[in-house]
């Protein structure tokens, strides 16, 4: 069963976090998108407070359990923003079906490049394996700018600015979620993300941080040539999630791109 939160009033708009995270990444962004729309955030499927659930250690499970989600609600047609991973079952979706605007902001799944994939692999393993061993001293850790900037490095063009409790709780959850293992090596070896075949999609635009050190900016330009008619939106200053980075610009492209 996923759990989800409802706020606010409006059109809708569904939210979907990054790997290992949960909804709570959006909350510098939540207060300005709720002003207007009617957000519903959700844990995927073995993360935050959503239970495991068959294939929820693969991309491709994910993407069922979401899909089923939207049908078992009855939100064929609605916007969609996701981070991460997130972004990519974002792109899947309006690939696969008719949903409405899709904002994905630094998708996975766009390498080329022999390297590309073990680099997401190594790195990704070794920071998760760091977090289970200092999980018991994050909140100390995490409440100095210094322990912020050395744990988010790869993450955040500026993590020294981020709220530590935040900081805290989202690389916490990264550590306890039981499915990560799996879904690194999935995400890592499963086929690239391909274009769009559903013809009732709505528009897709793709934003992306200049400064990101996981999914890197020159693979933004392999995620337009799989989706020709995006728009492709830059972040300055920005690693890997705009809404840590630039809440305020992820806030009003978000609002632009899905009519709000």
């Amino acid at each position: 069963m996923i759990k989800e939160s409802r706020r606010g009033k409006g059109r809708q708009l569904l939210l979907l976090h990054g790997l290992g995270a949960s909804q709570r990444s959006w909350d510098l962004v939540l207060p300005r998108l709720t002003a207007s729309r009617s957000v519903i955030a959700i844990d995927l499927p073995g993360h935050g407070a959503s239970p495991v659930e068959p294939g929820s250690g693969t991309f491709a499970g994910l993407t069922d359990a979401v899909e089923r989600f939207i049908r078992a609600q009855g939100l064929s047609g609605i916007d969609i923003v996701g981070s991460s991973l997130g972004a990519r079952l974002a792109l899947e979706l309006a690939r696969r079906s008719g949903v409405g605007t899709v904002v994905a902001l630094d998708p996975g799944g766009f390498w080329t490049a022999p390297w590309e994939r073990p680099f997401f692999r190594t790195t990704l393993s070794a920071s998760v394996g760091l977090l289970r061993i200092i999980r018991p001293m994050l909140p100390g850790i995490c409440r100095t700018a210094a322990g912020r900037t050395a744990l988010l490095a790869q993450l955040s063009a500026r993590p020294w600015a981020l709220d530590p409790e935040l900081v805290a709780d989202e690389l916490a959850l990264i550590a306890a979620t039981p499915t990560i293992d799996d879904l690194i090596h999935d995400l890592s070896t499963c086929p690239a993300q391909e274009g769009p075949a559903a013809k009732d999609s709505g528009p897709v635009i793709i934003g992306w941080g200049r400064d990101d050190r996981l999914c890197l900016p020159h693979q933004a330009q392999r995620a337009m040539s799989a989706f020709p008619s995006a728009r492709l939106h830059w972040f300055a200053n920005c690693g890997h999630f705009p809404m840590w980075d630039q809440p305020e610009e992820t806030a009003a492209l978000i609002l632009e791109a899905t009519g709000g």
